[in-house]
């Protein structure tokens, strides 16, 4: 049997510190704008590279404008209701392209 790579080379992950000191790898799925504030939507991947309950992770994401090459902060959204702007503004991005296309790579 053939090893099958599932990685698109475009693909781009992002490998996030969770409070409990893990490390998750997470595809970028898009970044998003909502109040003139960038946010980044992610999904965790398992490790071999799946995403097991479709959950995705919203996060502030700064990227400092004077040096591109310095790492963006993710920050973390503690407002419930800056959340759901978010989360609503990436459900319209969701209508507006195939979801299905970004999470269904299996045969």
């Amino acid at each position: 049997m053939g090893k099958k790579n599932d990685f698109d080379d475009e693909e781009m992950t992002v490998e996030l510190e969770l409070e409990d000191g893990t490390n998750v790898n997470c595809a970028i799925i898009t970044i998003l704008t909502v109040d003139s504030k960038d946010y980044i939507v992610l999904l965790p991947l398992n490790e071999d590279g799946e995403n097991e309950d479709g959950e995705v992770w919203f996060y502030g994401y700064i990227e400092n404008p004077d040096d591109p090459n310095e790492e963006p902060v993710l920050d973390y959204i503690s407002d419930d209701e800056e959340y759901e702007k978010v989360a609503d503004a990436f459900d319209e991005y969701l209508d507006s392209c195939e979801f299905d296309e970004l999470i269904d790579e299996e045969e």
